[in-house]
């Protein structure tokens, strides 16, 4: 391969390839590119997964202590189920009882950078509530196509 001459990533190849269980390095090493070039072919041939983006559950920026706390997983995981994600099944229900916890009791999340989270009294429609309500839709909404299938 020339210096400065973009490598031909065959996209039939590429998907008959990723159908069949390899890896990115593995296709990396196949198409003589790097992941990064397989992760980019595989978002233009259409088969990466989208990313999720819980910015709408985590609107704060987080401390990076905080990041893999207990509030700031289960808002992630309820925005991924709103996205369509696949969630473990006890994952879901963990989440789903801490949020239904704090809506039940009248409180809401909130959070500071220096100290984390913390639950305060919910004031109008709560953040929480918000987070809540459009994970059980989507929940709701799959239970109905699967119904149907």
């Amino acid at each position: 391969m020339r210096v400065g001459r973009k490598a031909h990533i065959d996209r039939e190849e590429l998907r008959r390839l990723v159908a069949s269980g390899r890896s990115n390095a593995e296709l990396a090493a196949h198409f003589g590119v790097t992941e990064s070039g397989i992760l980019q072919a595989k978002r233009l041939a259409g088969l990466a997964k989208p990313m999720m983006d819980h910015g709408r559950a985590l609107p704060w920026k987080l401390n990076r202590a905080h990041n893999q706390s207990g509030p700031a997983t289960n808002l992630r995981n309820l925005s991924a189920i709103a996205q369509g994600g696949q969630v473990p099944q006890t994952k879901i229900n963990t989440a789903l009882r801490w949020a239904r916890r704090l809506t039940d009791s009248g409180l809401d999340v909130g959070y500071s950078y220096e100290d984390g989270f913390y639950e305060r009294p919910a004031e109008g429609t709560s953040h929480i509530e918000t987070v809540l309500t459009a994970a059980l839709s989507a929940l709701h909404e799959h239970e109905h196509e699967e119904g149907r299938g």
